[in-house]
């Protein structure tokens, strides 16, 4: 194997990792501001603790998604450049909702005033990029209209199929999760048993989003069924969710959310798994396939940035750790 294709495969993991690792941390706040109206209703007490409760560390977890973004556009242009054109409505929804969002957890706390405003903002800002998130990755990987120089020729409406529905609810599933096992790792009291009660109920929805997921899997990708890795992802998703609902009935919010976190996570391995070594699929054919080895930089950009990964990778990785050692404990709606 050349070293061009080593250093392809290695940016393509390593891609998948940066993208995982912020549907994991960023999921809980996404899932928390979806979860808002149910959890905290119109108490601001329970509404202001949410919000603490991911204040410290909610701008910290975007650097996974711009660092992957970045990385994408250097290792991966072609791919960056078809994807960010082909789905700009869609990003551009995402991005109003992220900018909202932020704005809002600012000013919830700034305008008491407006608080129902900004409530309504962050829960919008929450649920859409929640759901185009998968739904974008549901259409990578099911394959969309390319043309020979690896353009999007499709519409909105184009990336409004079954299967990157499902993929799109499965994911906003996850992320649900996520934010209701963080809210009981972080809360006590009235809000801390409502955020266990509604994690206990979402591990039934996500076992049937991952079954229907599993069943269009069948149907649109028929190609993929006999994929050991993604299996043995399968199945760590399904032994991690029932775990996981073992430890919501025990109180023991902090294995409860390693356990969200890792069924979460072997969601990125099954998807990594069955779209490897593509890019981005095409459903014209192969051809037409943007791939890691027709889609990427030259060996001395992807060696350049390798080198520039080891050392950046650890220090956001021990960063993150710092932060999240700082702020443990529980929140409260005044501090």
């Amino acid at each position: 194997m050349e070293t061009i294709e080593i250093l392809q495969i290695s940016w393509f993991f390593l891609i998948g990792i940066l993208f995982a690792g912020y549907a994991v941390l960023d999921g809980f706040d996404l899932g928390i501001g979806a979860l808002m109206p149910f959890l905290a209703g119109s108490d601001e007490k329970k509404a202001l603790t949410l919000f603490n409760s991911i204040g410290p560390v909610w701008d910290g977890n975007k650097v996974w998604l711009v660092t992957a973004g970045g990385a994408l556009f250097a290792a991966f242009p072609h791919a960056y450049a078809t994807v960010f054109s082909g789905f700009y409505l869609a990003m551009m929804l995402v991005l109003f909702g992220l900018i909202f969002r932020a704005v809002s957890i600012k000013f919830y706390a700034l305008e008491p005033e407006r608080r129902k405003v900004w409530g309504y903002a962050f829960f919008l800002g929450s649920v859409i990029p929640s759901i185009l998130f998968g739904v974008a990755l549901g259409n990578v990987i099911l394959g969309v209209p390319l043309d020979s120089g690896m353009e999007f020729r499709g519409t909105f409406l184009t990336l409004l199929r079954p299967f990157p529905l499902i993929i799109g609810l499965l994911g906003f599933t996850a992320i649900l999760m996520q934010g209701s096992v963080y809210a009981a790792l972080k809360s006590e009291g009235e809000l801390q048993m409502d955020a266990r009660s509604t994690a206990s109920k979402l591990v039934y929805v996500y076992l049937v989003m991952f079954a229907a997921s599993l069943i269009a899997s069948f149907v649109f990708m028929p190609q993929n069924i006999g994929i050991i890795p993604a299996w043995i992802c399968a199945a760590v998703t399904v032994i991690s969710l029932i775990l996981l609902k073992i430890n919501i009935a025990k109180g023991e919010d902090f294995k409860s959310f390693i356990f969200s976190s890792l069924a979460f996570f072997s969601l990125w391995g099954i998807a990594g798994s069955v779209h490897f070594p593509n890019m981005v699929k095409a459903t014209g054919g192969a051809a037409y396939d943007i791939t890691i080895y027709n889609g990427s930089s030259g060996e001395l950009t992807l060696s350049i940035m390798l080198g520039i990964a080891l050392i950046g990778m650890p220090v956001v990785i021990a960063y993150s750790i710092y932060v999240y050692r700082i702020f443990k404990g529980k929140a409260t709606a005044g501090n």
